[in-house]
């Protein structure tokens, strides 16, 4: 299920992208193959040189050609080293910056991605992606220069080949076989293994993140044991996966080994038979053994990173089925500089999560602009997830909601979030300044701007008393914030972003009685003059909305005035006498 949420790339379409952000760099490119070119011809060069001098010395030569001979020699090896370091700095740069645009992209989509998808994959999936993968890609990125340039020696000594005796280069070819074979078997059993190794860090992240976010929650239930069981079973699925792929890489480095061993010994067979015949020369036979034991470094060094190379691949794909999702809208236009009166209209919504049950049973409800509507009723009548549709949080499965009379799937996600502004009990306070944390919400705010929305958010008091004020850091591991301070950040996040719309998500679940008053007060500052829809868990915030909507069972089963609901004697009439007991 989570795959087809977020769904891994083929060969196929993981190439393409990444090939197309190389194409970015087209000169960067260009001199990275011809450099890298030039570094292996120079290569190749030193050994037919010294099957050449090797020749002159049999022959008895002139003192003037073997110095001339060695010169050449010493030229081509030099510059085979200056060469080949500008090619390791030029492909490893040019690598680098592919994986780095695909880096924002990915981080662009995943940041954008629609919340039901998100929800549904998990966050471990997500995180592991943005993460592990990313950490595997660009780790491999640093081998990008040894791998391309083991390629492009590979090719060019086959091309050198072609200078020595056909013979030889014939008796060269008895390696493939055992090359094709081995890859035959190798390579689609290495792709599933590697993608099988990525699921399973990303089962152990999402392992890891659940007992961290619910470490509180876990001991107090005593759960430990349990917990760090799974933990232990999700991390031990993680090692298993990779020792499975290690081992097909050994089988595979092992054949390979047999096949240089083979090789060399047919090259010097082949050699050995056709100077006896007076053939060829003992010169030519020595360039082709040096050529094919040249071959070993290269190969070895395709070996030894092909399992990296395999396992970023594996990351990789993974990556761009990220990538390739829907791309986000991008912000258009400034802020309105005023704040229109906006309705929020919902025709027969129905709604359910994947696979499972329906939640939401053809709900219709109209909110004129300036209003505010209460939904309350019992735990999983379905009012978080009318909430978070009218919101734009994911779209409906079924049914209509207009925001101010246009389709909300009409709405770009940022113009979206200028209409409509959710504020839910499980906030985040981001690391970093407190300016910074308020700024996420508009990147262009004045300071006086940011304290405008504390005080509406009724937190300008405790944030004058912060050590540096707005410039105190916050977030993990510096200055702790309470419940009650976090929600209030959110509130004033919303405060800035000025929508005519807000839906509050029992925003003051987790405060204190305290933190709650004070919470109840800051909405109410913030929902002056907006349509507001606040899924209240005290009736006491019901109580305070111009209408109430009563839910049970995915239904809206009671609509109308706090006073009008008490005097029916209906749901919320009972509901509202259990209150006051």
């Amino acid at each position: 299920m989570t795959a087809a949420i977020l769904p891994v790339a083929s060969g196929r379409a993981t190439a393409a992208a990444f090939w197309r952000k190389l194409r970015r760099y087209p000169l960067l490119g260009l001199a990275s193959v011809l450099v890298s070119a030039a570094a292996s011809g120079s290569a190749v060069m030193v050994p037919i040189l010294l099957g050449r001098l090797v020749d002159l010395v049999a022959d008895r030569g002139s003192t003037h050609d073997l110095l001339r001979i060695a010169a050449w020699t010493l030229v081509a090896g030099l510059s085979a080293a200056v060469l080949t370091g500008t090619a390791r700095w030029l492909v490893a740069e040019w690598g680098v910056r592919a994986c780095a645009d695909l880096r924002e992209e990915v981080l662009d989509h995943a940041l954008r991605m629609d919340a039901a998808r998100l929800e549904a994959a998990g966050s471990g999936d997500v995180a592991s992606r943005v993460t592990d993968d990313v950490e595997q890609v660009t780790d491999a990125t640093q081998l990008a220069a040894d791998v391309f340039g083991a390629l492009v020696t590979v090719a060019i000594t086959f091309a050198g080949f072609a200078t020595l005796d056909w013979r030889i280069a014939l008796a060269f070819l008895v390696v493939f076989p055992v090359y094709a074979v081995s890859l035959r078997r190798f390579l689609p059993q290495a792709e599933a293994r590697y993608a099988a190794e990525r699921r399973a860090v990303a089962v152990r992240t999402q392992s890891l993140l659940s007992t961290f976010h619910g470490a509180r929650t876990v001991h107090a239930y005593g759960m430990e044991d349990r917990q760090g069981a799974r933990v232990e079973q999700a991390s031990r699925g993680a090692v298993d996966a990779r020792l499975k792929a290690v081992r097909g890489f050994l089988w595979f480095a092992n054949v390979m080994n047999y096949a240089e061993a083979i090789g060399l010994t047919a090259v010097l067979l082949a050699g050995f038979l056709l100077v006896r015949a007076d053939a060829s020369t003992v010169g030519e036979v020595t360039a082709a053994a040096l050529l094919f034991h040249r071959l070993f470094g290269p190969l070895g060094m395709l070996l030894v990173t092909f399992n990296d190379v395999q396992s970023a691949g594996a990351a990789l794909a993974r990556l761009v089925g990220v990538a390739d999702l829907e791309p986000p809208a991008r912000r258009g236009g400034d802020r309105p500089t005023t704040r229109p009166p906006t309705s929020v209209v919902a025709t027969a919504v129905r709604h359910h999560y994947l696979d499972g049950p329906t939640v939401l049973h053809d709900v219709s409800v109209e909110i004129p602009a300036g209003e505010s509507l209460a939904v309350v009723g019992e735990s999983g009548a379905g009012k978080t997830t009318l909430a978070a549709i009218l919101g734009g949080v994911f779209p409906a499965t079924g049914g209509d909601v207009l925001l101010g009379g246009r389709p909300i799937q009409d709405l770009a996600p940022d113009e979206l979030r200028r209409v409509v502004g959710v504020v839910t009990q499980e906030v985040h306070v981001f690391a970093g300044t407190l300016a910074d944390d308020l700024r996420l919400a508009v990147p262009d705010a004045t300071d006086q701007d940011l304290h405008a929305a504390l005080k509406l958010a009724g937190a300008d008091e405790w944030v004058a008393a912060l050590p540096d004020g707005l410039a105190t850091r916050v977030g993990d591991g510096e200055h702790p914030l309470t419940a009650s301070q976090a929600q209030q950040l959110a509130l004033a996040r919303i405060a800035l972003v000025d929508p005519p719309v807000v839906i509050l998500d029992e925003a003051s679940a987790e405060a204190g009685s305290a933190g709650a008053r004070q919470l109840d007060l800051a909405s109410a500052a913030l929902l002056a003059d907006r349509t507001a829809i606040v899924v209240a868990h005290r009736l006491t915030q019901a109580q305070t909305c111009d209408r109430i909507a009563v839910m049970a069972h995915g239904r809206i089963v009671e609509l109308g005035t706090p006073a009008d609901l008490i005097a029916a004697g209906g749901a919320y009439a009972t509901l509202w006498a259990a209150w006051h007991r």
